[in-house]
């Protein structure tokens, strides 16, 4: 794992989690309002993890060891800073609630690892100008309403308990940019381990269909994404999950 050190400006690569200092994970997505070392480089943690510095996208070796360890390194980070740069801060609980609904964050698909991965209360909501908003336990009946996510699995419950297809409905409308993401967001999730092949396209998520149904061969909810449960097929895209949430 590398960090950044927001304070003395450099980078310091750690072996192993017991030798990982206490550090601070952001969260954000890509768009006009990035998210600069400016805006957090006075945090209260000196030890800081952000995908746009601390991975070596030019190493297919680092990018993939670093994408099958991101969820681990979300639940672990001392505090999750989670920008929504599209929200504007306020006063009014119920604006700051529709505001929050209509984020771009909510509708992205590396982020759902993001929300789930930490603790609740170590989640924490900013708005645009870094106002903070309020954690992810404060949040949790809103944040329910807008992901279709059980309250439980947002208040810390073992995302085991989950079934497969309950996991997929999660995902189903979450958009990323690249096809093959649409599957390697979701290994954190399914605690699944696969090599990054960008330009396999589609392929990326029946490999990951077929490495769920391996890891957890009981769970049947994989083949319930159509009108009928069907073991011979599997689906070809995440979306497909989409109307299955509330009867899995």
């Amino acid at each position: 794992m590398r960090l950044l050190h927001a304070s003395k400006w450099h980078m310091a690569d750690f072996i192993s989690d017991d030798a990982t200092p206490r550090y601070a994970i952001l969260s954000h997505t890509w768009g006009l309002n990035e998210v600069t070392y400016h805006d957090w480089k006075n945090l209260s943690i000196s030890d800081v993890w952000v995908d746009t510095c601390c991975i070596d996208k030019s190493s297919s070796a680092e990018l993939t060891e670093a994408i099958n360890s991101m969820f681990r390194w979300y639940s672990m980070a001392a505090v999750c800073y989670v920008v929504l740069s599209d929200v504007e801060a306020t006063s009014d609980h119920a604006v700051l609630e529709e505001r929050m609904a209509k984020s771009r964050w909510f509708t992205r698909g590396w982020t759902l690892q993001e929300l789930l991965a930490p603790p609740p209360e170590k989640l924490i909501f900013y708005s645009k100008e870094w106002t903070r908003l309020g954690s992810k336990k404060d949040f949790v009946d809103i944040v329910s309403s807008i992901t279709r996510i059980n309250k439980q699995y947002l208040q810390g419950q073992d995302l085991r308990h989950a079934s497969v297809a309950q996991k997929m409905s999660w995902a189903a409308l979450r958009q990323t940019s690249r096809l093959e993401d649409v599957a390697y967001c979701l290994l954190g999730l399914f605690d699944i381990n696969m090599p990054m092949i960008y330009g396999e396209g589609d392929r990326a998520f029946i490999r990951l269909q077929e490495a769920i149904m391996t890891s957890t061969p009981d769970d049947h909810s994989l083949f319930a994404w159509g009108p009928i449960l069907d073991e011979a097929d599997i689906a070809s895209s995440k979306g497909a999950f989409a109307a299955r949430h509330g009867h899995l």
